[in-house]
């Protein structure tokens, strides 16, 4: 393999006992024949005598610039070899991946409609992803089945966050979910929350809050307008008691208006003294 970053080396190889695959396979070809003082040949697929070793020159003070190392016909067959394995290894674990979703999806589809616990694994701006206990089976929790409640993601916490409640949703959050759907061509599990006592009280306050909020603007609204039209009636009644109407409206009869204005005299007159 090619350079090492942390061990600063060249070239190195690492290998699994007991065997797994077919690189550690290759591996331990390589050392036990190393170990009987041979060396193996994957373009013969046989081990033949080592080479005598050659002497090794002092090292110089100097840095010597690196060389460009050209592989040989040997080393070009373990090249291709090795990239061989590896692709068909990544093939392998995606059709392991996607074996093992199919099958979880199709053992949920056989559920729908029960509820399990489960952790959430993730929080996105769109949704949750929750663990199912157990099963070991993950699925969406979408951000629209999370309740009547507007949620903000907090990117730097991983949460999602209510506006109005302040419920949250973090990684390792511990939840109740219902399976709502699966698709199995898409290997997709969705599930909808379900809310727990504290929860739902915690909307239900929300939800009072606002309808008291509400109704505290429509009565402060209501007693405004009332003061409004009691001011606009007592000056449309004094405007009308100054033109010689009654307070209904109509027409005063002058002698009866001569007569009130001469008993509210005297009376006005003793109320001075």
């Amino acid at each position: 393999m090619s350079g090492h970053f942390g061990l600063a080396y060249e070239a190195y190889t690492h290998f699994t006992s007991p065997i797994r695959r077919y690189p550690d396979l290759l591996v331990h070809r390589v050392i036990k024949a190393i170990l009987g003082s041979k060396r193996y040949l994957l373009s013969k697929g046989m081990v033949e005598s080592m080479p005598p070793a050659r002497s090794m020159a002092k090292p110089s003070k100097q840095a010597k610039p690196a060389k460009t190392v050209t592989l040989t016909a040997e080393g070009e067959v373990w090249e291709v070899a090795g990239a061989h394995c590896s692709a068909n290894e990544r093939r392998a674990d995606e059709a392991s991946r996607d074996v093992e979703a199919w099958l979880k999806c199709r053992y949920m589809r056989e559920h729908l409609g029960e509820e399990y616990s489960g952790r959430v694994n993730a929080a996105t701006s769109f949704g949750l992803f929750v663990q199912l206990d157990g099963l070991y089976v993950e699925g969406l929790v979408h951000i629209t089945e999370l309740g009547g409640e507007y949620y903000r993601f907090d990117e730097v916490k991983q949460e999602l966050r209510g506006e109005r409640t302040g419920v949250r949703y973090a990684v390792g959050s511990r939840v109740r979910v219902q399976v709502s759907r699966v698709d199995l061509d898409g290997r997709k599990i969705d599930f909808r929350m379900v809310h727990d006592g504290e929860e739902d009280a915690a909307m239900v306050r929300a939800k009072r809050e606002r309808t008291t909020e509400r109704n505290g603007d429509r009565n402060a609204s209501a007693v405004a307008e009332l003061a409004s039209v009691k001011e606009t009636d007592r000056a449309v009644k004094a405007a009308g008691k100054r033109k010689g109407y009654s307070a209904s409206g109509a027409r005063l009869n002058p002698v009866r208006a001569a007569k009130t204005a001469a008993r509210k005299g005297p009376a006005k007159a003793a109320k001075r003294r």
